[in-house]
């Protein structure tokens, strides 16, 4: 039976498709295959927004009462640690006639933590490429489940490499990787998809019973940090640039306390009222800068230095260089004050700043 029929407009992959597509592929694939006895080369998978999209099938085997295909995934534009990995369904038939189970196998992540609306010790399949890959096996199979179900073990023979240069350590998902994907195509670096995974990680948080968090703007802040603030690995969350975004979800999401962790780079662009910190979307204000360091009766040279400044760390070099006073304190009570705003006044802050060695160049907390 041919999918090729259908009427929806397929979705031209500029970008790339999810592990919980590549999963629905080769699902999709290994029934069909049977089906046909015939190996399968591409396959149409039918999207969440209900349009389709092409996916090659890397290898298929199969048999009359059982079949083994796999997808490589394709990250396209946005290739992350998955790209590249080879996505196994293992598809077999039960006596539990019209049920489809999903189960994982090698590489893919066991969840161990509470808050990803995933059940304890079970695999990490999401729920949308689970529903994903029941649809497109309805879609097909029809008469097959009238007599019989249908078993399915996705395994993934790199994903316990891969694990660990994910989130899922952090998340409380072991040995492997999750199968995941809310559209089944991968966009390249979305808004929507690192603030999704910045609420993720603080329902987990919440959800071990913490609700104390430490926002830090990327790997180093956070390894620094983690040197002095004994909280479980959850509660770190690196927010990158989304300083705004993160402390706001903080105050809807009843979190007591949030640190806030960073260098004079992110640090300079809250200070300044700055929501989303990314480089290309916003620059550090260096009249901004100036004006901070005059409240710390810096002379005229030393404002105009710091006018001319390239970087935020080359004003914080200029600053250590000239012995001005104040001025980290400033940097920290301004972020301060705006990140107070932003949750609504109702989470506690303390304002961390770190030179880049991981020495405190200032603290703001609640007095």
């Amino acid at each position: 039976m041919n999918t090729s029929h259908v009427k929806e407009e397929k979705v031209q992959l500029k970008t790339g498709y999810t592990t919980g597509s590549s999963a629905t592929a080769a699902s999709k694939a290994a029934l069909l295959s049977i089906i046909n006895q015939k190996k399968i080369e591409k396959i149409d998978i039918l999207l969440p927004k209900r349009s389709y999209i092409q996916i090659p099938i890397h290898s298929c085997k199969f048999e009359i009462d059982g079949a083994n295909c796999s997808v490589i995934k394709n990250g396209g534009d946005d290739p992350d640690v998955t790209h590249g990995a080879e996505i196994i369904v293992e598809l077999s038939f039960t006596e539990k006639i019209n049920e489809i189970e999903i189960d994982g196998g090698e590489g893919v992540g066991i969840v161990t933590k509470p808050g990803l609306g995933l059940e304890i010790n079970k695999p990490a399949i999401n729920p949308v490429p689970k529903k994903m890959i029941i649809e497109n096996l309805r879609e097909i199979g029809k008469e097959i489940l009238l007599e019989k179900g249908i078993k399915l073990v996705i395994s993934v023979p790199k994903g316990k490499e891969l694990g660990p240069k994910t989130d899922n350590p952090r998340l409380g998902i072991i040995n492997g990787i999750s199968i995941l994907g809310t559209s089944g195509i991968v966009i390249p670096f979305s808004t929507a998809a690192y603030a999704a995974s910045i609420r993720q990680n603080f329902d987990v948080a919440i959800a071990a019973g913490n609700d104390t968090v430490v926002l830090t703007t990327g790997g180093r802040s956070e390894d620094f940090a983690k040197k002095m603030i004994d909280l479980p690995e959850h509660c770190f969350v690196q927010i990158g640039d989304f300083s705004g975004y993160a402390i706001q979800q903080c105050g809807r999401k009843d979190i007591n306390k949030a640190y806030v962790v960073g260098f004079i780079g992110k640090l300079a662009k809250m200070a300044a009222g700055v929501k989303q910190t990314h480089v290309k979307g916003s620059k550090v204000d260096m009249s901004f800068l100036s004006e901070l360091a005059q409240r710390c009766n810096a002379n005229e040279n030393v404002i105009q230095d710091i006018k001319k400044a390239n970087t935020a760390r080359h004003v914080s070099e200029i600053i250590q260089k000239n012995k001005i006073e104040g001025f980290f304190d400033l940097i920290c009570s301004e972020t301060y004050k705006h990140m107070r705003k932003h949750s609504e006044e109702k989470v506690v802050i303390d304002v961390i700043l770190f030179d880049f060695e991981g020495n405190i160049l200032s603290r703001k907390s609640e007095q």
